[in-house]
């Protein structure tokens, strides 16, 4: 995946935002397009227009700062996640149309999400290109959020809104389904609102409306 290129040069510190973030936001976006093993914390101090002791003194060791870098977009993530389910549960009351239109809103949530925040995208392929390497990371920082939304799946299947056997296997499809998109619009593509129709059409179909 082709991430955003800093210009060259060392870029002077954003004063007006605490050191700290100004380095997670550096790191994760010189970890999503290079990976955990190629960026060191001397990339990281310039990029961030600081210097290694000060990185190390905010952020530790590099996996520290790795692990740093995923809380700061799951804490994100889950904000945004957290809120749309919410909404999606109290429509489970109103009946299964109300029920299925929440859902389409959490997608064009979760789709928002990963559009204005590319770096989240980079991040987790980068991760995953290496399965069996941080995968506690998945364990903290993404299992959470499919579980949210498996268990607002099964929720809605529980009052009749909807059929959905395998929540996990959904919410899973739909995630790699997204990250899929965010890549190729990093690659030129401009296909949002296009990815948007597949997304609802994708959704009618598992759940359609039932005939009277």
């Amino acid at each position: 995946m082709t991430m955003p290129r800093r210009r060259p040069g060392r870029p002077r510190r954003d004063e007006t935002r605490p050191t700290r973030e100004v380095v997670l936001t550096v790191a994760t976006a010189l970890f999503a397009e290079r990976g955990f093993d190629a960026v060191g914390l001397r990339d990281v101090a310039a990029a961030a227009g600081v210097d290694v002791a000060t990185v190390a003194h905010h952020t530790g060791t590099k996996a520290a700062l790795y692990d740093a870098c995923f809380a700061r977009v799951f804490a994100a993530e889950r904000a945004v996640l957290t809120e749309a389910a919410q909404q999606a549960r109290s429509a489970l009351d109103a009946g299964p149309d109300a029920a299925r239109r929440a859902l389409h809103d959490l997608v064009d949530v979760f789709v928002d999400f990963l559009e204005d925040r590319p770096e989240t995208t980079g991040l987790w392929l980068r991760r995953w290109l290496e399965p069996h390497r941080h995968a506690e990371l998945d364990q903290r920082y993404a299992e959470p959020l499919y579980r949210l939304v498996a268990q607002l799946l099964t929720a809605a299947a529980a009052t009749g809104a909807l059929v959905e056997p395998t929540p996990h296997i959904t919410v899973r499809s739909l995630v790699w389904a997204t990250h899929g998109h965010v890549v190729a619009l990093a690659a030129g593509a401009q296909e949002h609102r296009e990815f948007r129709s597949f997304v609802h059409r994708f959704l009618d179909g598992l759940y359609p409306t039932p005939s009277p």
